[in-house]
Order: structure tokens, then sequence, then C-alpha cells
């Protein structure tokens, strides 16, 4: 009996590895041949690959490292030698996964059953217990709240006995803080390339087409081992986490992680488990390393939103990859693939993941999405660029973020579009300061593209959200407005678009 690994299955502190002598890790290539994906995304996870089987061979275990084009033709190479295996594999997260790889192996005369995934919390079994008993009027949507509650008081992460520490469940009002002028982030880590990772990015910069090239983007600095990816949680707690809390919305020119944990790459690649990193942050609150509204805010990104997301794309899927409910059609704007734009709201995000396939979540949220959420774009074109483009990304991470949250494309797990002006960026960064375009002008030449993009992506979407939770008072506001704004408004915004469309914002 052989235990399959894929390049997300890469948890060194699995049960199953105790239970198997022999483990097939097959490194396809094609998948990179589908997109051009970033390259730091394409070499942390090859590189991770082949570091993960070097571990599990100086532990004793028995390593079939097939290099193939597709898993099918791994799959014939292990079947050769292998003939009608039995083969054990955590379950995978990517809708329709498991009836392809069962069809590959049936095949090929072999057998497959899927195990518990370690790389999160719950098992599907857990959430559909949680989902089916809510006695909601419509149980094909979703709301966080609850769920996170439901797991804070099941796992008793930051609860004291049946209320939670400190005596509120969300400290989100004291995480909207913008630092002061003199403020400089901790240095995040890097982690100097070795042997493997050198060797796997030269392959890389020969053999793919990538979303930038290789001297577009910084050096790379990503942990690729379960040693480096604990040392970079460590690093986290010991220099970064107590700013994390106030500051984890706020954005400054110049600074791509912020206070930011950067630790999703590790965690959706097994290297680190999530309640182990879940554990360490109450353990820093515990010991004083940390206030709660900066453990709050991870506990709640981690045990709360993580576990939410994935189940909610496994009950929603195949059609939350389909969904366009806002009927929005427009093509990305160049600026998203150049990062050249006048926005620097814009520039600096995509330059951010341009540099480091990575942008903070309120860079992903609150300009990367709500851009293109105002302007148009097609969510499910929004969807495939941050799968190409980010190193944490995978469809089963990016579609409920993007085309859900990000897009308003399915009201499954949000009650409003998370839109916005010109005035939210101006508040949670020092960008407006320096940018060509006035955040307080919505219209004429010079105006915020946001402003105009906003006002009229209310109005042309009012049927469907005018009444949506929590829109009361946008739809004042569009109310107050006379014919003669709207003209103006409607006329600095087809400016806007044109000019995004043309690559001259």
């Amino acid at each position: 009996m052989t235990l399959w690994l894929l390049g997300t299955h890469l948890d060194r502190t699995a049960d199953y590895l105790d239970e198997h002598d022999h483990v097939l890790l097959i490194e396809a290539t094609a998948f990179a041949d589908r997109r051009p994906y970033h390259p730091h995304k394409l070499t942390l996870v090859f590189a991770a690959m082949r570091r993960f089987r070097d571990d599990l061979r100086a532990r004793g275990l028995t390593v079939d490292y097939r290099r193939a084009e597709t898993f099918g033709e791994g799959l014939d190479d292990h079947f050769d030698e292998h003939p009608g295996d039995d083969l054990t594999m955590p379950r995978p997260a990517a809708h329709g996964a498991e009836d392809r790889l069962r069809e590959l192996v049936d095949d090929r005369g072999g057998r497959i059953s899927f195990v518990p995934n370690p790389t999160f919390v719950l098992t599907p079994e857990e959430f559909d217990e949680w989902a089916d008993r809510r006695g909601t009027s419509d149980p094909d949507t979703y709301r966080l709240e609850d769920f996170y509650r439901w797991m804070r008081r099941r796992s008793g992460v930051l609860m004291d006995g049946d209320s939670p520490e400190g005596g509120e469940w969300n400290y989100d009002e004291q995480n909207r803080e913008t630092p002061p002028d003199d403020w400089e982030p901790p240095a995040p880590p890097l982690f100097e390339p070795g042997e493997t990772v050198r060797e796997v990015a030269s392959w890389v910069e020969a053999e793919f087409e990538t979303f930038v090239d290789t001297d577009e983007a910084a050096p790379f600095r990503w942990p690729v081992t379960r040693k480096q990816s604990l040392d970079a949680l460590e690093q986290f707690v010991d220099a970064r986490f107590a700013a994390f809390g106030p500051y984890q919305d706020a954005m400054v020119e110049g600074e791509w992680a912020m206070a930011h944990s950067l630790l999703s790459a590790s965690i959706n690649l097994g290297l680190l488990r999530p309640m182990e990193v879940i554990e360490r942050a109450d353990r820093a609150y515990e010991e004083g390393d940390a206030p709660i509204n900066s453990v709050e805010g991870f506990v709640r990104q981690v045990l709360g939103w993580r576990e939410f997301v994935r189940h909610v794309y496994r009950r929603s899927m195949p059609a939350m990859a389909e969904a366009n409910q806002l009927g929005q059609t427009e093509t990305l704007p160049p600026a998203y693939w150049t990062g050249e734009t006048e926005m620097t709201c814009l520039s600096e995000a995509v330059e951010h993941v341009r540099e480091r396939g990575y942008a903070h979540h309120i860079e992903r949220l609150m300009v990367l999405s709500n851009f293109a959420l105002v302007y148009g774009a097609d969510p499910h074109e929004l969807n495939e660029w941050f799968h190409r483009g980010f190193v944490d990304a995978f469809h089963w991470v990016t579609t409920p973020n993007v085309v859900g949250m990000g897009s308003f494309a399915t009201d499954v797990l949000s009650s409003k579009p998370y839109a916005s002006s010109g005035s939210y960026v101006n508040r949670m960064s020092d960008y407006c300061s320096s940018c060509p375009y006035a955040v307080s002008r919505d219209t004429g030449e010079g105006a915020c593209p946001f402003n105009s993009l906003y006002w009229t992506f209310l109005r042309e979407h009012e049927e469907t959200l005018r009444g949506t939770g929590r829109m009361g008072l946008m739809y004042a506001h569009v109310d107050d407005k006379d014919e003669a704004e709207w003209t103006a408004l409607e006329e600095r915004a087809e400016a806007v678009r044109e000019m995004a469309r043309n690559g001259t914002l």
C-alpha cells in the first residue's frame, strides 16, 4: 500500500506517514504549462516538494519521486512497478479532484482511498453537521460570524469558560488604526535560497512562461521546509504580532509586508498545520507577547475565515465558479498585468504581486478586488489573475475570496459587496497624499477614479443591491444626488473606464 501525496500535502507530522513506508510524489508540470504562474509560486511548490522528499528519505521512508508532465504519466510508471497497488491520499481541496484522481487510478488497475486532510481543522462531515443544523431559511447561504463563534467554542481557543476571552468575540474596532509617520514595520523573514531553491528557480525560468519574468521579481524569500516555516512563525510572534492587530488593515507606501504573518503559503502547502499556528497565537496572548486584538484578528483569519471559505467552496461548487449575479463582463485593465497606472493604491498593490507574488488581505480586497468590482471586471478573469499571481493561491481559496467576497458574483458567503469610494483607501493608507488623483473630488479631470466608479456602480446595480444588508446608508446618499450630479459622475466614470482600458489611467 502506497501513500500518494500532492504538493499541498507536505505535512511531515501527519499520522498517516507512520502507517506507510512507501510514499509516492509526482512532480507533474502540466499545471505550470497551462497558466503563466508567478515564478515564485512555481519555485515554492516544486522546491518544497523536493525538500519534503529529501526529509522523508532521511527519516527512512521509501519515496518514489516521479517527474512527469501529467499525473497520468507518473501513475503509468508507478503501476508498471507496482501493479494493482492500493493508494491512500489525504482528501484534496480542489473541486472534483477526488473524482479525477480516482478515475486515473482506476484506469490503471489500482485503487485509491481518501483520508482526512490535516491541512484543515474540520473534516467535511464536521462542517456539514454544523451547516445542516443551522435552521436557516436559506441553506445555500453561509455567514462567518456564527461559524466563527462555533469554532471558538468547539476548540476552546481564546475562551474563558463559555465566554470569549476579554469579553468580546470581535476586536475589529481596535484593528483599524493607521501607523504614525515615523513607524517602520519590523523586517519580514528572509530565507536565503539553498541549492534546491536555486536549482528549481533556474529550471522554472528556463522552462515556463510566467506571470512576470524572473528579473522583474524580487529575490525569492519564502520558506520551503517545515523548519523554515516554524522559524517564520516564531519571527512573526516575536517581532510583528503585537503590531499586526492595530495595523492589519493599514497600507503604507513602499511597505509590502507591514506586520502580517506571511504564513498563508506555508499553511496551504502543509508545512504548517493551522491548529499549531492558532495554538501558538493563543499562547502568545497567554504569555503577554501579543494583545487580544492582534490575537483575535489572527485567529479569526485562520480558525474562522480559512476554514469557512474552504467548506463553503466545497458545498457551493461548481455553481460558485460560474456565478456572476451582477453580470460584470469588462476585461481586466492592463494595469493589473503591468502595474503601470498613476493611481498610487493600484500601482502599489499590483507591484507587490508582480515583485513577490503577494499582497496583504486589505490590498487584495479593498484595492485589487474593489477596483475591479466597481470598474465592472469579469469576476472569473479576476479570479484567474489572483490564481496566477499569488504564491498562496489555489482554486479552493481564490474562488470564494475573489468570486464571492471580492466580486460579489454570488451572495453565498457575504450579504453585501465590499465596494467603496476612494475615502476608504484614504482612511486606511497614506497613498492618497502622493497620488495625482484628488480623493476629495468625485467628478471632472483629476478626480479619484474610485469615486465616480463607486457611485455609478451603486446606481447601475441598484435593483440587486438596494435593501441588501448594510447598504441602506449608501443608498440614502444615492437618493440625495440630483440628475446634474449623476450626469457628471457618469461622464467621469466612462472617462476612467476608457483610460483604464487603454492603459493610460
